[in-house]
C-alpha cells in the first residue's frame, strides 16, 4: 500500500531520495485522517530544517497539523502548486503532492526512517 521506493516518520511524512536530494510529503494514511486539506504553509526556499522538527502547516477542515522534517537540510524546492491547490493532497499524496526538496546536510537521520513495511505496521496498528 504504500510505496517501497522511500522511507517514512512517525508522524506521516514520506521521503524518496532522488540524486542526492530528498522529496518529502505526507502518507496517503495522513491525508485520509485530515480529510479536506484547505490550506498549507510551507517554507522558503533556502530555509534550513532539521530532522523530525517541524517545517510547515497543514489545515483541513478537521486539524491543523505540524509538518516535520524528515532529514536535515537546505530546502532547495517547494511545490507552490499546493499553497493554490491545498486539495491536491487528498487527490495524490504520494505524487504530485510533493511538500519540498531538502538538500540534506547528513545521512544520520535517514538510516531512522521507517521502511513500507515498517510504516504499514505502524498504521495498521493504530485502525
Amino acid at each position: 500500500m504504500y510505496p517501497d521506493d522511500r522511507r517514512y516518520t512517525r508522524e506521516h511524512e514520506w521521503a524518496k531520495r532522488e540524486d542526492g536530494r530528498i522529496r518529502v510529503g505526507i502518507t496517503k494514511f495522513a491525508a485520509d485522517r485530515l480529510s479536506d486539506v484547505v490550506f498549507i504553509e510551507l517554507p522558503k526556499v533556502g530555509a534550513e530544517v532539521r530532522a523530525m522538527e517541524p517545517f510547515g502547516v497543514i489545515e483541513s477542515v478537521k486539524a491543523a497539523s505540524d509538518l516535520y522534517a524528515p532529514v536535515s537540510g537546505r530546502v532547495v524546492e517547494v511545490n507552490q502548486q499546493l499553497v493554490d491547490s491545498p486539495e491536491m493532497i487528498n487527490q495524490d499524496p504520494h505524487g504530485a503532492a510533493w511538500m519540498v526538496v531538502i538538500e540534506p546536510s547528513g545521512d544520520e537521520a535517514w538510516d531512522g526512517l521507517l521502511d513500507a513495511a515498517a510504516y504499514g505496521a505502524l498504521v495498521g496498528a493504530e485502525h
